[in-house]
């Protein structure tokens, strides 16, 4: 029988919409509930993809004895993490707090009010391998709060750990104190220390891609300069290899996997999240214009076609997530396994490449006859192999005795094969929805794959997927975060607006048009009016009339897997005073970075792309004006050389004559006089508005280009 979460939209709680537990959503309804009943919430979070919520629902949420515990005992909320981050940063934060870690499923128990006093993770059917039985720990929670004395306690212990997760989510100011200058040296000088340099990366295992970390080595390595600039740079470059040649990254179908379960980017976690692999195109561009390396431009490129073929709406969003568990085969009989649209056993590849061809594959991406996961304790990839690039293209093209372009293309015909095997067999679960705070990095991605790989398809994807969100997400006054089957949901969050916005600003650096800037101006001024504290300069994450249910309002952490929407609007806000002429979007950026700096417990560390943003603070602008005809070959040069060039502190800007450049004059008086001279399109290099004598060929604008530390001579306004 169906319960409450069979008439929601999230692909997560309908994933629960058919189990015997009374779930509720989260809202008035479940609070009410509560109350009513004098029973204690169970807020269980997790999201679509995640293995181990599939593995508690089928044992525990799935059972009809263990169901009914549930129903006579607590009031149980299901929560989508994915729509509502700041719910499940609340509990995860008193999760943590009470047993020192976290995870999904999450599971708190917590007062009528919302408050939480207990609560854990993941919860077996029974006592099992030191962890207590999921039914055992409901009934000894429910008889607590019927019992008055219990009660109080339990009402005594919410009331403090409420306390503590206050102090973490609305931190104080920091007894630290850094100055940006000592934040830049201490961030790097932590992520150095815990550099692997065998195989890149931060940390061992697990491992995580962390993109922020590769965006902050990038421009800081850009800031020091000389060789000691690109010794920072080659961690984020080598961090970049090891994760393309890893199991990590989807040999067949382009693409990054969750997570590496151990520390040399091999053994996956299966699943595919949209926010991740949109950061990680943007890492391996930048890597290629750092670099000139193929290998970057393919593997941003590979990504991006991913996104394309399996994560985009038809009519231009992109879609959430892929899982990690699918039925083995085409999906007849069986479980979901970890993993099984992905791995292969030799003998299907021997069957389906031939001899020659499979023992070519099988030296380049390390196919082994019984399997190549080695550390496998539950058995899951029994005979299987995780696709990995073992040797390199010459290697292997030695090892078979054959010349590196035959064997180039043997193998780009093998992958084909496979794929088109792959296909056949039953797909992960795709979580459908759109979120807008992804969408704007993903907007990102596509934009910058369309100018630095010259791909038209790329700007075709970008410029639909904003057409998508303004149209669906967008009502003229207001964002909404989620969009699935025609209906928007949920007020936006600061995090929705201002990856949309930088997307925006990308977007205009690739098509020019001004409308990208006017919107995005709107949402940062939106983000500043609904989100940041005026007190103190800070980021909070939900609009102060967000939801009456939360017990606090939450100040916008550290960047992690996804960046801080704080560190996204200081970046931005930077980017669009230049564009926009915007003094105030210069202070308020620089009052937010200080603040969260200021609040950070755990120091500089927890904000790389922050730190990234303030190297942008004290800079003087640097813009580069190209003046002609964006379809005339002499423009369209111009524009692939400021490109190719790793340049993050410069503004782009097209000067046609048209609409855009009179809208952008008004702002920035310095574009009126700029034009084409003599008829020829030219390109400006400007400081702070102030352009020098113009080039006239693209070879001119790339020795100008690199060499940034040379002072501009000032000369005014250029002629026409």
């Amino acid at each position: 029988m169906s319960n409450r979460l069979a008439r929601e939209s999230s692909p997560y709680l309908l994933q629960h919409g058919e189990n015997p537990v009374q779930w509720y959503p989260w809202g008035e309804e479940a609070f009410d509930a509560a109350r009513r009943e004098n029973k204690p919430l169970l807020i269980s979070i997790g999201y679509s993809t995640c293995h181990w919520c599939h593995v508690m629902e089928r044992e525990c949420f799935e059972n009809p004895a263990i169901a009914a515990v549930m129903n006579e005992y607590l009031i149980a909320v299901k929560v989508d993490r994915e729509e509502r981050p700041e719910v499940d940063r609340l509990y995860m934060t008193a999760v943590r707090a009470m047993t020192g870690q976290g995870g999904w499923p999450l599971n708190a128990f917590a007062t009528p009010e919302g408050k939480p006093f207990t609560g854990g993770t993941y919860f077996p059917p029974s006592d099992r391998h030191g962890r207590r039985g999921w039914p055992a720990v409901v009934e000894a929670v429910g008889k607590a709060w019927r019992n008055p004395a219990e009660r109080e306690r339990l009402i005594a212990q919410s009331e403090g750990l409420t306390r503590a997760v206050r102090d973490d989510l609305i931190p104080a100011v920091s007894s630290e104190g850094f100055s940006r200058g000592e934040a830049l040296k201490a961030c790097f000088s932590a992520l150095e220390e815990s550099y692997d340099e065998a195989n890149g990366g931060f940390y061992a295992a697990p491992k995580f891609p962390m993109p922020v970390n590769q965006s902050f080595l990038f421009r800081y390595g850009d800031a020091v300069g000389g060789d000691a600039g690109r010794r920072v740079q080659a961690m984020a470059l080598s961090t970049l290899r090891g994760m393309a040649r890893g199991g990590i990254f989807d040999v067949l179908g382009g693409g990054f996997h969750r997570y590496s379960t151990d520390g040399r980017w091999f053994l996956p976690h299966f699943e595919k999240m949209l926010y991740d692999n949109a950061q990680l195109a943007v890492n391996d561009l930048e890597a290629f214009q750092l670099t000139g390396d193929r290998m970057f431009a393919e593997t941003a490129g590979s990504t991006l076609d991913y996104l394309l073929r399996d994560l985009t709406h038809p009519e231009g969003g992109f879609f959430s997530a892929e899982d990690a568990d699918s039925f083995p085969g085409s999906g007849e009989g069986g479980e979901k396994r970890e993993g099984a649209f992905y791995v292969w056993e030799a003998e299907e590849i021997q069957k389906i490449l031939g001899s020659p061809d499979a023992a070519l594959f099988s030296a380049r991406y390390g196919v082994e006859s019984a399997g190549n996961v080695m550390e496998d304790p539950q058995g899951e990839f029994s005979g299987k192999n995780v696709l990995f690039e073992a040797r390199s293209l010459e290697e292997s093209a030695r090892a078979a005795g054959i010349p590196l372009d035959e064997a180039s293309r043997r193998l780009e015909a093998a992958r084909t094969k496979l794929l088109s095997v792959r296909t056949r067999r039953c797909r992960p679960l795709r979580d459908d929805k759109i979120l807008t705070s992804w969408n704007g990095l993903a907007l990102s991605a596509f934009a910058r794959g369309a100018a630095v790989l010259g791909e038209d398809r790329y700007r075709v994807a970008a410029q639909k997927a904003a057409a998508f969100i303004q149209g669906n997400l967008w009502d003229g006054e207001r964002l909404y975060r989620r969009w699935r089957e025609g209906k928007r949901d949920i007020v936006a969050l600061a995090d929705d607006h201002v990856f949309l916005a930088q997307g925006l600003v990308d977007l205009y650096e690739t098509d020019f048009k001004v409308e990208r800037l006017f919107w995005a101006e709107r949402l940062m001024e939106e983000t500043l009016g609904r989100f940041q504290d005026p007190a103190t300069g800070s980021l909070f994450s939900a609009p102060a009339d967000h939801d009456p249910h939360l017990i606090l309002r939450a100040r916008e952490e550290g960047d992690n897997v996804e960046p801080s929407a704080a560190s996204v609007a200081a970046m931005t806000l930077l980017r669009l005073a230049r564009y926009r002429g915007r003094e105030d979007f210069h202070r308020a950026a620089q009052r937010m970075i200080e603040a969260h700096l200021a609040f950070a417990s755990g120091g500089p560390r927890a904000f790389p792309l922050l730190l990234a943003a303030s190297l942008l603070v004290d800079r003087p602008s640097r813009e580069l004006v190209i003046a002609g005809d964006p379809l005339s070959p002499e423009t369209r040069g111009f524009l692939a050389v400021a490109r190719r060039m790793f340049l993050p502190d410069l503004s782009l800007i097209l000067a046609d004559g048209g609409p855009g450049q009179v809208a952008l004059a008004e702002r920035l008086p310095f574009l009126r006089g700029v034009g084409p001279v003599g008829g020829r399109p030219a390109a400006f290099l400007c400081h702070s508005f102030s352009c020098q004598t113009p080039a006239f060929t693209p070879e001119d604008l790339e020795r100008g280009l690199d060499k940034p530390e040379d002072p501009f001579q000032a000369k005014g306004p250029p002629p026409r």
